[in-house]
């Protein structure tokens, strides 16, 4: 049964999107550029390129099954869609940024009667319902850390990630409202017909996510290192040992590391004696 996919056609979720889906074995037909529809040349697949505002209303409606977009466009949107899978990219955050100078260190400092801009109006009104604050909101498309040294509005509510553009603008963060990454959304209608194959596809999506921090790593070393090796090296499930032919002293180990650990897993290994040390990137990690 083919399942109708979504994916932002620009945008910061665009590019890592469709790195993972070609990861998952799922390589799209003819390229991408300024194309509405795409196939997949190995499966019962199609790829819709939308604006990733508009894929969560897609979803919803049905006219695709599945779509990769941003946790807080869902919530921005209120719309009843299936989240299926956090893809640990993309991360962000929505938050509350206001002048260095305009003297508010919480939320709860924020005069009633600001005026606030932003792209996310809905979270925003309901953010400051909830602390019974009445402010005015202007929405904006883009560019909202511009807007308080333009007089256009007293604070922001915006994405931020690194933090640098509201440095650059002489803002600071002062809450934040809600936590984002890019997600898999499914329509409920879609999980009722189709929900196999689109759980099929979610965990191929998923098992790229999950080796997204991880390397393989392989390594020739001495038999008696190999209880201290167990000890900063524990794997999946323990290292895989492998005996090497004409050698009683040497065995080769397989393992998955965190790529975090990497450095100091090396380091240490050759303190112990390793050689023909390999690290190798994963595609997949299927449990």
């Amino acid at each position: 049964m083919s399942i109708k996919l979504a994916v932002p056609n620009k945008g910061r979720l665009n590019e890592r999107s469709l790195q993972i889906l070609k990861q998952a074995g799922l390589e799209i037909e003819d390229g991408v550029e300024r194309k509405l529809y795409a196939t997949v040349k190995n499966g019962d697949f199609s790829v819709m390129f939308l604006r990733a505002s508009d894929i969560v209303s897609f979803v919803h409606k049905g006219a695709v099954d599945m779509g990769i977009t941003g946790r807080d466009l869902v919530l921005e949107s209120g719309l009843d869609v299936e989240v299926m899978l956090d893809m640990g990219f993309g991360r962000c955050r929505l938050s509350v940024a206001v002048p260095e100078e305009a003297g508010m260190e919480e939320a709860e400092d924020v005069p009633d009667g600001a005026l606030v801009a932003t792209s996310f109006p809905n979270m925003a009104r309901k953010y400051f319902a909830k602390l019974g604050k009445k402010v005015d909101i202007t929405v904006i498309s883009g560019a909202a850390e511009v807007t308080p040294r333009l007089g256009v509005a007293d604070l922001i509510v915006d994405l931020v990630s690194s933090g640098s553009t509201l440095k650059t603008n002489h803002l600071k963060e002062i809450a934040v409202i809600a936590e984002s990454e890019a997600v898999v959304i499914a329509s409920k209608r879609s999980l009722e017909e189709k929900g196999e194959e689109m759980r099929d596809l979610a965990s191929a999506l998923r098992s790229v996510a999950d080796a997204e921090d991880k390397k393989y790593l392989m390594a020739d070393v001495p038999v008696t290192a190999l209880d201290d090796i167990r000890k900063f090296l524990p794997g999946i499930a323990g290292p895989t040992i492998m005996n090497i032919v004409g050698r009683d002293d040497v065995v080769a180990i397989h393992v998955v590391v965190d790529k975090s650990k990497i450095y100091d897993s090396v380091n240490k290994l050759k303190r112990l004696g390793a050689t023909g040390i390999l690290i190798m990137p994963i595609d997949r990690m299927v449990p």
